[in-house]
């Protein structure tokens, strides 16, 4: 089941690859130098652990690279690669110690709530979109301040799950995907529930990765044929995260990351807020401009002579 696994993450890659490049032919698309370092970055951190929604969301909102809306699929796309290169690595040096069913059942279940996902968030209202990100961050920030203070779960020694806490994995794993359109990663979601229920914390990367690269991959087929992602970003992020993701995992793979936490949660945190902000105020704009709307009024019907 494991080396199946495999062979359908090298199809997406594939797959994926392709769909991107002709995009970019098709547009005339060229990689920013800026998204080229956000993506060695961000997905060096998230190989870590980290996580890169985060980060990339809050470097997004600071520099004004993409627009609110398109956010959370820009984003996503360009994560993708990086994932499946992560997830590749996650599954050959750690997927064979997980329970098989728990692994291809929760990457399935991230898989198809990351298609159920697309068509929300593109149909979603500009401050709705926003607002989810928010929370996300907030989610986020918190995730890393309790790992830093030793409240984060510790997590247990088992590769498997009982029935019925698989079954909760399985559908919590369906909602991480539907998320994950918005632009709230799985990361930390994903790892704090295993722990919850006594997983190994390790063995919650594999799952992670391989359900968020078959997420995206389906996800980021629509959305780069929808139209509504900034492929010059999107580009940028593949080229300068696989190489990163690579370093990250053979190199430093054990470097203490408390430090990296806690820059991350200052600047998730700033995010969140300006995020946030906007939401309201794009909440407020809409109130305003529908109160203000002119009412079309019937006309009176003729009275005869």
């Amino acid at each position: 089941m494991l080396i199946a696994l495999l062979v359908v993450l090298g199809f997406a890659v594939l797959a994926y690859g392709f769909a991107l490049l002709r995009a970019a032919i098709a547009q005339r698309a060229l990689p920013g130098l800026e998204a080229m370092a956000l993506g060695a970055v961000v997905n060096f951190l998230d190989t870590l652990g980290i996580g890169s929604f985060a980060p990339t969301t809050a470097w997004f909102k600071f520099r004004r690279m993409v627009p609110d809306r398109l956010i959370p699929q820009t984003m996503l796309c360009g994560l993708t690669p990086p994932s499946m290169t992560e997830s590749i690595v996650f599954l050959i040096g750690l997927g064979v110690l997980v329970d098989r069913t728990l692994l291809i059942s929760c990457v399935a279940a991230v898989f198809l709530g990351g298609l159920v996902g697309v068509p929300l968030v593109t149909k979603a209202r500009v401050w709705v979109v926003q607002l989810t990100v928010a929370v996300g961050l907030v989610l986020a920030a918190a995730a890393y301040a309790m790992t830093n203070l030793h409240l984060f779960p510790g997590g247990g020694t088992a590769s498997a799950l009982p029935l019925g806490l698989m079954i909760v994995a399985i559908l919590a794993n369906f909602l991480f995907g539907i998320l994950a359109n918005f632009g709230v990663g799985n990361y930390a979601p994903t790892l704090v529930m295993f722990s919850l229920m006594g997983l190994d914390p390790k063995y919650a990367f594999p799952i992670m990765a391989a359900g968020a690269s078959l997420m995206g991959a389906g996800a980021s087929f629509q959305h780069i044929r929808i139209g509504k992602v900034d492929l010059r970003i999107v580009l940028g992020l593949a080229i300068g995260g696989i190489p990163a993701v690579l370093l990250a995992y053979y190199v430093v793979v054990s470097m203490p990351v408390t430090y990296l936490r806690w820059l991350v949660f200052a600047v998730v945190l700033y995010a969140a807020a300006v995020m946030a902000h906007a939401a309201l105020s794009g909440r407020r704009e809409g109130t305003i401009e529908a109160a203000e709307a002119p009412l079309i009024l019937a006309p009176e019907p003729e009275t005869g002579s």
